[in-house]
C-alpha cells in the first residue's frame, strides 16, 4: 500500500473555503488526489478532514457522520446569508430573556424540519441556490429533516448568545441561528462557528496548514507523519482478517467464504485485512451465508 495515502485532520482558519484548503494542501505535499469530507463555510473554522491519495475512495463513509460545533450568534440583526458575511437586511430590538432562550433550546432540540439558507450550495433547477440568490432571485427551498442531538445556549451579553451543539450531517447551523432569532422575535445571525468533532475525529488531533507546511519543508515526506490510516474512516465497521489466498480472491472481485454466524442480522459493511494486517478492502459481510463480497478493494500498486 502507498505510504502517502490516508487522512489529514486540518484545523481550518477563518476566511478560507474548503476548496482553498484542498488547493493549498495539494501545493504543500505535491499530491493532486486530495478531497475533503464535509464542507465548512469560509467564516467557519475547525476540523476539516482531508482524504489523500486513494483514501479519497473512503470519503463517502465520512460525509454522513455526526458533527459537533461551538458558535456564537448575534441577536437583533438578520442578514441575507444568515451569517456575518452577508448584508444586514433587518434590525429589531432584543427583549429575549434566559427563559425565552430555554424555550427555544427545547423547541429546536430533537428531530426538526429546517429550511436551508438562501445562500447555500443546494441545487435548484440545475443551479446553485447561492448563485440564484446573488442574481436577485428568491429561491424556494424545501424544508428537510435534521436531528439536533444536543443544544446548549447561554447569553454572553444582552445581544450575543453562545451555543454548543451536536447534530446530524446536513444541518445548517446558520439556519438554526436564523430560526432561533425568529422564535425570540428579534432575528439573529451566526457570527462565529467552529467544528470540534466529526464522527470519531476530534479537533484536538488536527493541525493547521502552517504546521503541515513546516513538516513538509523540514524533511522530504515529513508531512506524512501527520497522516492517519485510511481505514480509520471506517473504524466503526467490524473487521475481518483473511488468509493470503482468500484476500487475493477478494481483490480479484470474488466473493469469499468465512465462518457463518448463528442468528445473524442483515448483511453489513466490514473492513477486510490480509494475512500481513494490511487493509485491503471494504466488503459486505453476509453473516448468515458466511460470505464477504468486495465493495471497494485497495491494491498494493494503487498510487495517489
Amino acid at each position: 500500500m502507498s505510504t502517502t495515502d490516508g487522512l489529514l485532520l486540518i484545523d481550518k482558519s477563518q476566511g478560507m473555503t474548503s476548496h482553498d484548503v484542498v488547493a493549498r494542501a495539494r501545493r504543500i505535499i505535491g499530491i493532486r488526489a486530495i478531497g475533503h469530507a464535509g464542507t465548512l463555510d469560509p467564516f467557519a473554522t475547525g476540523l476539516l478532514i482531508l482524504c489523500v491519495g486513494n483514501a479519497t475512495r473512503v470519503s463517502e463513509y465520512l460525509l454522513g457522520e455526526v458533527k459537533r460545533y461551538s458558535g456564537r450568534m448575534k441577536l437583533g440583526e438578520r442578514t441575507n446569508t444568515d451569517d456575518l458575511d452577508g448584508e444586514v437586511i433587518e434590525r429589531r430590538d432584543v427583549r429575549a430573556t434566559p427563559a425565552d432562550l430555554e424555550r427555544a433550546r427545547a423547541a429546536f432540540t430533537g428531530h426538526i424540519l429546517q429550511i436551508p439558507p438562501q445562500y447555500s450550495a443546494i441545487q435548484v433547477g440545475g443551479k446553485r441556490a447561492y448563485k440564484l440568490a446573488r442574481s436577485g432571485e428568491t429561491v424556494e427551498l424545501m424544508a428537510r429533516p435534521v436531528h439536533i442531538i444536543e443544544l446548549d445556549m447561554a447569553f454572553a451579553d444582552a445581544t450575543t448568545v453562545d451555543l454548543h451543539m451536536t447534530c446530524t450531517a446536513g444541518t445548517y447551523v446558520r439556519a438554526l441561528a436564523r430560526d432561533i432569532g425568529e422564535m425570540l422575535g428579534c432575528g439573529a445571525h451566526l457570527v462565529s462557528l467552529r467544528r470540534e468533532q466529526s464522527g470519531l475525529f476530534m479537533l484536538a488531533s488536527a493541525i493547521t496548514l502552517e504546521v503541515l507546511q513546516q513538516a513538509a519543508a523540514a524533511v522530504t515526506g515529513g508531512w506524512a507523519a501527520h497522516l492517519l490510516p485510511k481505514d480509520r474512516a471506517v473504524d466503526h465497521f467490524p473487521a475481518h482478517h483473511l488468509d493470503s489466498m482468500a484476500s487475493q480472491r477478494l481483490l480479484m472481485g470474488q466473493t469469499v467464504r468465512v465462518e457463518p454466524v448463528v442468528d445473524a442480522v442483515a448483511p453489513a459493511l466490514c473492513r477486510v485485512y490480509d494475512a500481513t494486517g494490511a487493509f485491503v478492502a471494504i466488503g459486505e459481510f453476509d453473516a448468515a451465508a458466511g460470505t464477504i463480497k468486495p465493495v471497494k478493494v485497495f491494491h498494493k500498486d494503487d498510487t495517489p
